[in-house]
């Protein structure tokens, strides 16, 4: 593993150290010493690349709210029409709820940290346009809005469940909102 200022990965390891520590201990438990001894660089590397923990902290989220956003289009890109984009958006449900425990932490911790900071709630507003506008391509912008709601409250209660709901519950929930099959967007 290159040590120098020429390891094109370093950043990308500090920031995954980071949202690993974030999803462990919460962001109270992230300190620059903690981020470069998990990311395996030299502490100098952490002022190298950015100005403060808080920019540390911020551009981690950037990337953790990609990596959500990527699933959406994982999921969203194929579906030709109306019912099948309600197929997709059902199993992005199942993906985001059955999926890892680290991301379900990670986006709580994102969102505490925007309802008290702006700077996050920024972050939380750029993510949320990004998702919707992936749900843009088969839904109108009112129901992108209410589907992507829909996304994150069914995700968390399904995740925290003692017994999750199961598809047709979810698929029921996103047909109810998208409107009967072969009902016409709102323009």
């Amino acid at each position: 593993m290159a040590t120098g200022h020429t390891d094109p990965q370093r950043r990308d390891r500090i920031l995954t150290a980071t949202l690993d520590l974030i999803a462990e201990e919460g962001t109270a438990g992230v300190s620059h010493r903690k981020i470069a001894a998990r990311a395996d660089v030299p502490l100098g590397s952490m002022t190298y690349h950015f100005s403060g923990i808080d920019e540390v902290i911020r551009e981690a989220f950037r990337h953790f709210t990609g990596h959500v956003v990527a699933l959406f289009d994982e999921h969203l890109a194929a579906p030709a029409d109306r019912d099948q984009a309600r197929e997709a958006v059902a199993d992005l449900i199942h993906a985001l709820s059955d999926g890892s425990r680290r991301d379900l932490i990670l986006t709580q911790e994102l969102y505490t940290l925007a309802a008290r900071r702006p700077c996050y709630r920024e972050l939380t507003h750029e993510w949320m346009a990004r998702s919707r506008s992936h749900l843009e391509k088969h839904f109108d912008p009112d129901t992108a809005r209410q589907l992507d709601a829909l996304i994150e409250g069914l995700t968390l209660h399904r995740a925290l469940a003692a017994e999750p709901h199961d598809r047709l519950l979810t698929l029921d929930a996103v047909t109810r909102i998208t409107g009967p099959s072969g009902a016409t967007a709102r323009t």
